[in-house]
């Protein structure tokens, strides 16, 4: 849903969830490498993430969105891990969508 918020459209989103999901990330740039296998060791095994992770965090991404990605992917950890103790299912659509925009609009004459 965030890639959504974002502004992918929905042809995007499915690429880029498929290409995350797999794993093989090799076709991304070296700063978007980075930031998944960060995000990812982070949410695997936190007490692991050393100086060196952080470090290589701001040479990747410079110190203000090196602290953007720490955030975001502690927020998300975190979200996840407190809707799994509660047990709280995903929602079924994005509750982000413009509503107008499930709506397909009727076709209109040019002339009119």
């Amino acid at each position: 849903m965030l890639l959504a918020v974002a502004g992918l459209d929905q042809d995007t989103l499915t690429k880029r969830t498929k290409l995350l999901a797999s794993g093989d990330w090799s076709t991304l740039p070296p700063e978007e490498r980075f930031g998944y296998f960060f995000a990812k060791k982070q949410g695997r095994e936190p007490w692991t993430i050393s100086d060196e992770d952080m470090r290589g965090l701001v040479a990747q991404f410079g110190e203000v969105r090196a602290l953007d990605v720490l955030w975001w992917a502690c927020r998300c950890h975190y979200m996840t891990r407190v809707a799994d103790a509660f047990q709280i299912p995903l929602e079924r659509e994005n509750v982000f969508q413009n509503p107008a925009a499930k709506v397909p609009r009727p076709v209109r004459d040019r002339r009119e």
